[in-house]
């Protein structure tokens, strides 16, 4: 999934189509407003399932470490449904967001 995090174009993959529950590698490509890789910033992964009847909200936070041109780390969706992603990118001391949201099986 490609989404826009102001300046940035960020790209979103995850290892299995559709997302299940239990562990999914996510990967994540951060290229500035010229094109170019960006490899000096620090990317962080917010996961959330909103409150349902009977269930509290969850919320999940976690880092993404650079491997060669991609941030990458895991998340661990704990049931099926309707999962909001915020990816999060701090570099140069400004803040930028984009927000997905996947289903999980």
């Amino acid at each position: 999934m490609t989404k826009k995090a102001g300046d940035y174009t960020v790209v979103v993959t995850i290892d299995k189509n559709p997302p299940t529950t239990g562990d999914n590698n996510l990967s994540v490509s951060v290229k500035d407003g010229a094109g170019a890789d960006v490899a000096d910033a620090k990317v962080s992964i917010e996961y959330s399932m909103p409150a349902m009847p009977g269930m509290p909200p969850m919320k999940y936070n976690t880092n993404a470490t650079l491997t060669g041109k991609q941030y990458k780390t895991k998340v661990n969706f704990s049931m099926s449904g309707s999962w909001n992603i915020v990816v999060k990118i701090v570099r140069g001391g400004k803040t930028a967001q984009a927000r997905l949201t996947v289903d999980a099986r």
